[in-house]
């Protein structure tokens, strides 16, 4: 467990705060908790593509999220998830640097794959479109696999976290239905459970953000919901 000093000579349990970490002794200096930006990165990015697919961009590209999955939600997170790894907190860096990962990876497969072939007629860039949409359900059913044992786990760090999961499991799981089934209703609702989620994430980040830096609990977490045998 990593105890971090606060002002005023307390200590801080970081168990308490964000994220989990292993029983080890740590003989590094104390580093600052990289959970708040990587769930900031994350929440960001998140709000901008659940937006675009609530239907709230109407007046715009409904591509604002692009740049940031590569520079914010992908690259600062999975910077988030390293530093996790410096901090031995086994679940805060396999969260963030998957989720970095993803949004990286998203944003390639919208560059890369996603657009019709050069010179596709309309017959060919409709079967294309229709493709890479199964494309989308059946990368977000993946995650999802990935994210439903992260959801379990996230019960022992705090009601936050947990929270966080919870909501990016319904978004996963209505948008990989609203995609197989090529329902934009139901891609909508996902936007709009997106939404939820990225919100619930915002709040998690500045408590960890507040709480840092006053040494005390400003807007509360939640305790676990289950607590890791000892």
């Amino acid at each position: 467990m990593q105890v971090c000093p606060a002002a005023g000579g307390r200590t801080l349990d970081r168990r308490k705060q964000l994220t989990v970490n292993d029983d080890r002794p740590l003989v590094m200096a104390p580093a600052a908790d990289p959970a708040p930006l990587g769930l900031a990165a994350f929440a960001l990015t998140t709000f901008l593509l659940s937006a675009a697919n609530a239907g709230w961009m109407t007046t715009a590209t409904g591509s604002a999220w692009l740049g940031y999955a590569f520079a914010y939600g992908g690259l600062c997170q999975l910077l988030a998830g390293m530093w996790e790894f410096r901090n031995r907190n086994v679940f805060g860096a396999t969260a963030f640097s998957t989720y970095g990962g993803f949004w990286i990876g998203l944003g390639l497969w919208v560059l890369l794959v996603a657009p019709a072939p050069a010179g596709a007629g309309p017959l060919v860039a409709a079967a294309h479109a229709a493709a890479t949409q199964k494309d989308l359900g059946w990368i977000l059913l993946a995650f999802a696999i990935f994210n439903t044992y992260m959801l379990l786990w996230s019960s022992m760090v705090n009601t936050a976290v947990f929270a966080v999961f919870l909501t990016l499991e319904a978004t996963e799981i209505v948008l990989f239905i609203g995609n197989f089934a090529a329902n934009t209703n139901i891609v909508k609702i996902g936007g709009y459970v997106g939404i939820l989620t990225a919100i619930c994430a915002w709040y998690t980040s500045a408590a960890g953000v507040g709480n840092g830096v006053a040494g005390r609990t400003i807007l509360p977490v939640g305790a676990p919901l289950m607590k890791p045998s000892s």
